[in-house]
């Protein structure tokens, strides 16, 4: 957990030592990526705030693309909200007065999602399997054709579940920052990609009015 030592952050540790997790705490993000690798941590937690800020965030996150990618939730003051973009790699997160309860659920549920990422090899969710190592997508037992495109903006969500992303962010993330084209591509591509994987038994891709698009948590 990367936060200032206070008594309520104490108090906080403590309470989600008996719910079963242990926690460290770093007090910055300098030297975090050293924790990381020396304790192997399977959850991050930030807490914005002091010498902490949303886009501190957003930097080291970026610095873990191509390294063991871990799951992230941000604890944020009420009035952080609004610096919060589509933009941001963070798998949750939960505003301030902490609830413990609620924290220790987030936390179980980022965790369940990113060990269901068997082995990296792996992504399952009712009857879809997405093969990494092979490029290959089934459902139900049948491989699915999929473009590449379509493949690579599926694979994206997948290893993403419940977390929202607007059309920009996937313009971004899937096609590139140098890619040109407008947003109706996601729209495109998105609606393609339910033809093929979704019928009245399974629904992968939600719609999030006004936002863009989520793989179902």
């Amino acid at each position: 957990m990367v936060a200032q030592e206070t008594e309520a952050l104490a108090e906080l540790r403590s309470e989600i030592a008996l719910n079963g997790f242990a926690c460290s705490i770093v007090p910055h993000v300098e030297g975090l990526a050293e924790e990381v690798i020396t304790h192997r941590p399977d959850l991050l937690l930030f807490e914005v705030g002091g010498n902490l800020s949303v886009s501190d965030i957003q930097e080291f996150v970026q610095g873990m693309k191509g390294a063991r990618r871990l799951p992230v939730i941000a604890l944020l003051p009420g009035d952080t909200l609004d610096s919060l973009n589509g933009n941001l790699d963070i798998d949750d997160f939960i505003t301030s007065p902490y609830d413990v309860h609620e924290l220790v659920l987030r936390a179980r549920r980022v965790l369940s999602r990113a060990r269901n990422i068997d082995g990296g090899e792996l992504i399952k969710c009712d009857g879809l399997v997405i093969d990494l190592a092979k490029c290959e997508v089934n459902l139900e037992g049948e491989i699915v054709e999929l473009t590449f495109k379509e493949y690579e903006l599926l694979k994206f969500l997948a290893s993403h579940r419940g977390r929202v992303y607007s059309r920009e962010a996937l313009l971004n993330k899937v096609w590139g920052y140098d890619y040109y084209g407008g947003d109706r591509t996601v729209d495109v591509h998105v609606r393609r990609l339910r033809s093929k994987i979704e019928d009245a038994k399974h629904t992968f891709i939600e719609t999030v009015r006004n936002i863009g698009y989520r793989f179902k948590a």
